[in-house]
């Protein structure tokens, strides 16, 4: 049985499944409003511009 998951727009639930080319999302619809609020800024990565990000990790942490 294929892994079911949530659409991250609607909610839906979809099958995780080769045959979907639109996963995670359930439709094209709700993957072009997902791209369309990346584009607006609605999501955005912390930081400032031209700033380096830090490690997850000290650099003398060990595995």
């Amino acid at each position: 049985m294929p892994a079911v998951v949530k659409c991250p727009t609607c909610g839906k639930e979809v099958a995780w499944v080769p045959d979907n080319k639109f996963r995670p999302f359930c439709s094209e619809r709700c993957k072009q409003i997902d791209l369309g609020a990346w584009a607006s800024e609605k999501y955005v990565f912390g930081g400032k511009p031209g700033e380096t990000p830090s490690p997850d990790l000290p650099e003398d942490a060990e595995d």
